[in-house]
């Protein structure tokens, strides 16, 4: 009789209270919540992943600038976000493939428009001096065309903004630019942060 009593206080003493019952229940559904949440964000942050680099790869692909062709404009280091698609115009900074490479040009002449540039570098379009604003200096730089140069239709006349060390459509070696060949338009810089603005 004295066993079974002691077994019978043993089976009560191991059952939870009503309050040990509702903690558990609350520390289950609370680790249920946070792995919900979890999972959750995970899968967020996997979708915006997925979607910034299919943004990037289609519409606003992201540069990062080696070299010094664009000095003052763009310098070395400097990221710098396209625009794909649409039209281009004279001054507009485009990125575009050359060699398995992308290169980075300003555009000066348009498709049919005839371009000569002095032993100074004054680049005249059609007779007309161009204004360059963005230039620190001219030079004719490296060039081995023959002046003044007509741009073939559906092409491009593109060349850096530091003149004296370019190579760009005044040589035959790059050339003309095709409408195919071309990424995008440079839209904004974005990095340093202290010159975060649009690419003039």
């Amino acid at each position: 009789m004295a066993v079974k009593a002691e077994a019978k206080a043993e089976v009560k003493l191991a059952m939870p209270t009503v309050e040990q019952l509702e903690e558990e229940l609350r520390r289950v559904s609370a680790k249920k919540n946070l792995s919900g949440a979890l999972r959750g964000t995970l899968v967020v942050l996997v979708v915006v992943a997925a979607l910034s680099v299919l943004i990037s790869t289609m519409l606003l692909p992201v540069f990062k600038i080696y070299g010094s062709s664009m000095d003052p404009t763009l310098s070395s280091g400097d990221v710098v976000v396209a625009l794909r698609g649409g039209s281009y115009d004279r001054g507009d900074v485009i990125a575009f493939y050359y060699n398995n490479k992308i290169l980075v040009k300003r555009v000066i002449a348009m498709p049919g428009e005839t371009v000569d540039i002095g032993e100074d570098g004054t680049v005249t379009i059609n007779g007309t001096v161009l204004d360059e604003p963005y230039l620190t200096a001219k030079s004719l730089g490296e060039c081995d065309i023959e002046l003044p140069y007509q741009v073939p239709e559906g092409q491009y006349f593109v060349m850096g903004d530091h003149r004296d060390v370019s190579s760009d459509s005044r040589t035959a070696a790059i050339g003309c630019v095709e409408t195919d060949q071309i990424v995008g338009t440079l839209q904004l810089q974005v990095w340093p942060l202290g010159e975060f603005g649009l690419v003039g």
